[in-house]
């Protein structure tokens, strides 16, 4: 998901490294002496890789590779939120929770009950960083798919696509304030970007 994307797609690579720009860019250091947790991390944590932060915690529908786990120093998860979107950590844990081009593979009926897990997994102060593709580029996306530029394999996957509007409804009902919520675009408007913070 996040990570390195299953399929082929001549873009992935570049496009992975543009997200973990992104988020990281979105980070404010004064998150990155605690905890971090990635939600949907890919077969390879590309973003956790590329990121500083004192504890790196991930999550993904399938296990991520031990020797990798350990290299990394990620304490590493395996969940499938499509069945079960209740996060396994305690209350006020996390400092940053990411979500980089998740969202648009889950069931949109289970986002708010996986936005207010984030919520409550976040520490009071803690930040939620998530990146999907603007409603408006799913044609785009598929075509490109079609060409071998991105993975057809994840741009079939895609359940939902979402609008700004959509995610701040989401992000209310979770409990985060709107003015503590930020959105944006970025990769030539193809894919939105949000923050909120608790």
């Amino acid at each position: 998901m996040a990570g390195m994307t299953r399929g082929k797609g001549l873009l992935e690579p570049m496009l992975a490294d543009l997200r973990a720009q992104r988020a990281n860019k979105l980070i404010p250091s004064t998150l990155r002496t605690g905890r971090i947790l990635d939600i949907g991390c890919g077969s390879y944590p590309y973003f956790l890789a590329h990121t500083s932060f004192a504890e790196k915690f991930a999550i993904d529908q399938l296990p991520l590779p031990q020797q990798t786990a350990s290299e990394l120093k990620i304490e590493s998860f395996t969940l499938d939120l499509e069945i079960e979107p209740h996060l396994p950590f305690e209350d006020n844990y996390f400092d940053a929770v990411t979500l980089l081009a998740v969202v648009e593979h889950l069931d949109p009926s289970l986002m708010a009950k996986l936005f207010k897990e984030v919520y409550r997994v976040l520490k009071p102060g803690g930040m939620v960083i998530l990146t999907t593709p603007a409603a408006w580029s799913d044609g785009l996306l598929k075509f490109m798919a079609g060409v071998n530029l991105v993975s057809a394999e994840e741009i079939h996957e895609h359940a939902y696509a979402y609008t700004l509007p959509l995610l701040g409804w989401y992000f209310g009902q979770a409990g985060f304030e709107m003015t503590k919520v930020k959105f944006g675009y970025f990769e030539f408007m193809l894919n939105m970007w949000a923050t909120a913070q608790k």
